[in-house]
């Protein structure tokens, strides 16, 4: 029996029909492979995933396969999406054995959950020197019935390697760490393409923001030229859909042409972000141009009708990777008409195309890739039309907490900078579902919804970046009541997730499912890790409320993951990001005024960010009371009958009031502090 028809999981529906006898996961199955005396067989994916897709096909919808699956062992799918701490904690065993890790991950373990084999995709047979599905299995299967002592053996020193508790050593964060991030990534640039060593390229957005950042309290420009040429062939490349908008998931060649087709949502948030980031310190059109395309992308494409986000789309259609993306020249003219050959030369197109005899749209040999022609957007929006009827995409429809943060914060951003309501909108939508879909009764979050049900306990995640995303709303809109949830949330999290002892912060809560170990992860990957995060939010809430607490954790959480990056600074860039609002100058502003809102020499102001250090509140009559209480050193500054105040502080050290932004602009240009 396949158990996996009454998930709500995309992915876990995919594999509804297997003749594989699937499991969730659950004590269900591992009672049932205890009683049955059987191991597990344990497959991790997700449903935009190529090779899970591959894998699929191969080997669980193979009758031969599902025998052996069936007679020897207990099978159990999981959706990494919905089980990040699943994921996290195979994930890292696969990297103990193996060195390297992907999806599909495949584990073999006993009925105790204790992992002895690891890998990732497998053929059915054997090939290029790949074992195949069905020997592995036999010969386990054989290995349990004859030496199970063998794997008992095997697995209890993986549990006891992955285990390891490193003993905190309270390392105190120097710009040293950073500037040797910054050597690291200049020793590895690609002066030809940009981006970082060789294919497969990922975009790793933070990296981005983290050389943009460094551009501008170190002023190097070299930093900078790394980031905007990176930014540049990104979107010129094929990596980038021209037609729709938005950033496939990374690219399979050097130059960026190729890419793996899936489209995900936290890619194009965090890519949102530092194309933003790129258009603040150059002012360049073009790269607010690829943001708003991205967004333009995600809010026609992924927005649910109630407010949320989709995971994103599948790399294949009708089976066929790219399949939806790419065209024949004689398709692009026959679409097209008159202008097409114009088109074409635009786009790259050729007769022998660029992809397996089709064409990937792309700019990487066009000169003229910043100019604005109004002919070729036109003939774009009516290839766009055509391709969406020509074929179809998988959709995951799954709504999570940490991606929809992520959304969030760059809509957030984008409205800041753009002053567009339209994307202001979005992302309160997103955080109203957020706060009815997927958080309960006692203010604790949830990881999924789907079919108008959430499920799973909250993550690190969830929390960290979700209160990132309310500190992203409160710097847009200065609406107090988004500092009030930002620390709500981040009380939660540290009251659930924070280890007091060694420091940082565990990937699931202490209130949560114990698996066979409780990580804290670090590594800032295809996106930020949960305590790079972390240290983030926590730094900037006590810029915002000035409560000591936050001070006092922050700390700590600087000192942890100054630790973590000493032996891989650049594999932490995110965590750098927040430690550089540390250790570089960091200024405070606090406007209080008559007005009911922000006053809009302010807006203009931050709207700039000149300053990416600089924290600012509101008060006005109208929050006094609620800032009294999540943010008390308020208290002291009188709100004047007409008019605004600024009170600027650096480091500690404030200024006595001004009352006009040019006269704050005066005192930062010329550090009269």
């Amino acid at each position: 029996m396949n158990r996996l028809q009454y998930e709500k999981s995309p992915y876990l529906l995919q594999h509804a029909y297997n003749p594989v006898n699937w499991y969730p996961w659950g004590e269900e199955a591992f009672e049932e492979a205890k009683r049955q005396d059987k191991l597990v067989f344990l497959s991790i994916g997700y449903s935009t995933c190529h090779w899970c897709h591959v894998m699929e096909k191969e080997s669980f919808e193979d009758d031969e396969v599902a025998q052996i699956l069936n007679r020897d062992f207990i099978a159990i799918k999981v959706d990494r999406e919905e089980r990040p701490d699943i994921d996290a904690v195979y994930m890292a065993v696969c990297q103990a054995l193996t060195g390297s890790g992907g999806w599909p991950l495949t584990i073999l373990m006993t009925p105790e959950q204790k992992p002895f084999w690891a890998g990732t995709y497998l053929p059915k047979r054997a090939r290029y020197g790949i074992i195949g599905l069905i020997d592995l299995l036999q010969r386990i299967a054989h290995l349990w019935k004859e030496n199970r002592e063998l794997l008992i053996k095997d697995s209890e020193k993986i549990i006891a390697y992955i285990n390891r508790q490193k003993t905190a050593r309270g390392i105190s964060p120097e710009r040293s760490l950073i500037h040797r991030a910054y050597k690291d990534f200049k020793a590895s640039f690609d002066e030809e393409f940009g981006g970082f060593g060789s294919a497969p390229k990922f975009p790793t957005p933070h990296n981005l923001i983290f050389l943009l950042r460094y551009s501008q309290v170190e002023g190097k420009k070299t930093a900078l030229n790394m980031a905007e040429k990176t930014l540049l062939q990104m979107y010129r490349g094929g990596i980038f859909d021209h037609l729709g908008g938005g950033f496939s998931r990374y690219s399979t060649d050097d130059m960026w042409l190729v890419p793996h087709f899936e489209k995900m949502l936290y890619d194009n948030a965090l890519l949102t972000l530092a194309y933003l980031e790129a258009y603040r310190i150059t002012q360049k059109a073009l790269y607010l141009s690829v943001a708003e395309r991205i967004l333009g992308y995600v809010l026609r494409e992924l927005r649910d009708e109630k407010g949320g986000f989709y995971c994103g789309q599948d790399a294949d259609s009708d089976g066929v990777e790219g399949k939806f993306y790419v065209f024949t020249k004689e398709e692009i003219k026959s679409v097209l008409g008159e202008g097409a050959d114009a088109f074409c030369e635009w786009y790259g197109v050729s007769d022998e195309g660029n992809f397996e005899g089709k064409n990937i749209l792309n700019l990487l040999y066009n000169p003229r890739y910043e100019s604005s022609n109004p002919e070729i957007e036109r003939k774009r929006e009516k290839l766009y039309e055509y391709r969406a009827k020509r074929t179809s995409l998988h959709k995951d429809d799954k709504i999570l907490t940490s991606w929809n943060a992520l959304m969030i914060a760059a809509l957030s951003k984008a409205s800041l900078i753009t002053g567009k309501e339209e994307y202001l909108s979005a992302a309160v939508n997103a955080y109203e579902f957020i706060m009815v879909n997927l958080t309960d009764d006692g203010g604790k979050l949830k990881i999924r919804w789907r079919e108008n049900e959430s499920a799973f306990e909250g993550q690190l995640e969830d929390y960290a970046f979700f209160a990132f995303a309310l500190l992203e709303l409160y710097e847009t809109t200065l609406n107090a009541e988004y500092l009030e949830k930002a620390a709500h949330f981040a009380e939660k999290m540290t009251e659930l997730f924070m280890d007091e002892k060694n420091g940082g912060f565990y990937f699931y809560s202490k209130e949560g499912e114990q698996l066979i170990s409780r990580p804290k992860e670090t590594f800032d990957g295809a996106m930020p890790s949960g305590n790079s995060v972390t240290a983030d939010v926590l730094f900037r809430l006590w810029k915002l409320t000035g409560e000591e607490k936050w001070k006092e954790i922050s700390s700590r959480q600087f000192s942890f993951i100054a630790e973590a990056a000493l032996n891989y600074p650049t594999g932490h860039s995110f965590a750098l990001i927040a430690l550089s609002r540390a250790l570089y100058p960091s200024y405070d502003l606090v406007c209080v005024s008559s007005e009911e809102k922000a006053p809009a020499e302010l807006r203009e102001f931050l709207k700039d960010g000149c300053y990416p250090n600089l924290s600012c509140v509101l008060k006005t009559n109208e929050n006094k009371e609620l800032l009294s209480k999540i943010a008390p050193f308020t208290d002291r500054y009188p709100i004047p009958e007409k008019g605004s105040a600024y009170y600027l502080c650096e480091n500690g050290a404030c200024a006595a009031p001004v009352f006009s932004i040019e006269e704050v602009k005066r005192m930062l240009g010329s550090g009269q502090i």
